[in-house]
């Protein structure tokens, strides 16, 4: 069978991060699924009797009732995300895209960009020490996840009016800063600026991001820090002075503050605690 190394329960449904194993008994969705590769060669998918070639260029959508069984994989070696999405989690956030129809996808999968692509290996990252991992930032980096499929993906198939109607995110102008933000996170980032680049004076600006998402511009913005921070971090290179000034922090120390506050150890013993190929001499107790 295949090893469940890790898996999720909460309001946005199920995630699971397992070793995948070919030859395994078919399985039947019971809600909108995607399906990512996080490591390994590739790997064929039997979708409702199509074979699907799964690589860490693309991912799997699954419709609710859809028979999926992996029947090869190249290599020793392949683990797989799978996030079996709860429907009203969905329908909350792309009431057009997820609506009671049952069948939101018209293709089995779709190429993604780098976005989705670190969105997902961050992800892994923060699953793989999950005693960190708080369930706030877990469900941003899900909502970040899907919203970025939507985009990418899934707007090749519907009208824009269509596949925004009724959704927290309709509004291009909020979109657009939250595309501004991702680029570029940085603590520095002057929201007056922004909101003036979208069109929006400061106050209708604040309100509307905080419709959209839930949270504020700033609070939002720390989210995605520390996603790119934990990137990097665990990347093993480069040393944390590096990632604090990259994030627009004047110093070191008030990034490990930040981190602390954000995730709840310094940011030293979160890049110890994953692998780290490369020595950082400013890792060493004392020099957060």
């Amino acid at each position: 069978m295949a090893r469940l190394i890790r898996i999720f329960d909460g309001s946005f449904g199920r995630l699971r991060l397992s070793e995948a194993g070919a030859g395994e008994s078919p399985e039947t969705s019971a809600a909108p699924q995607f399906v990512i590769l996080r490591e390994g060669a590739g790997l064929d998918v039997a979708v409702d009797g199509e074979v699907l070639r799964l690589t860490r260029d693309n991912l799997l959508f699954l419709n609710p009732g859809a028979t999926h069984q992996i029947i090869s994989r190249a290599g020793e070696h392949a683990q797989l995300f799978d996030f079996q999405a709860s429907a009203e989690w969905l329908r909350g956030r792309f009431p057009a895209m997820f609506d009671a129809a049952g069948r939101p996808f018209a293709s089995g999968g779709e190429s993604i960009n780098q976005r989705i692509r670190q969105l997902a290996d961050t992800l892994a990252v923060e699953v793989l020490n999950d005693q960190f991992l708080s369930h706030e930032r877990l469900e941003f980096m899900l909502q970040e996840l899907v919203l970025s499929i939507v985009e990418v993906c899934l707007a090749r198939r519907a009208s824009g009016a269509r596949l925004w109607r009724g959704s927290p995110f309709a509004d291009n102008r909020i979109r657009k800063a939250l595309a501004l933000l991702r680029a570029h996170p940085n603590k520095e980032v002057n929201m007056n600026e922004l909101a003036s680049r979208v069109g929006l004076s400061r106050s209708r600006f604040y309100d509307l991001f905080q419709l959209s998402t839930g949270r504020s511009p700033r609070a939002y913005l720390d989210m995605l820090c520390v996603a790119s921070a934990i990137a990097k971090l665990s990347s093993g290179s480069g040393k944390i002075a590096d990632v604090s000034a990259e994030l627009g922090f004047s110093a070191q120390s008030n990034f490990t503050r930040f981190f602390q506050q954000q995730v709840g150890i310094a940011p030293s013993e979160y890049r110890r605690a994953t692998v780290k190929p490369v020595a950082d001499p400013q890792d060493e107790p004392g020099v957060d």
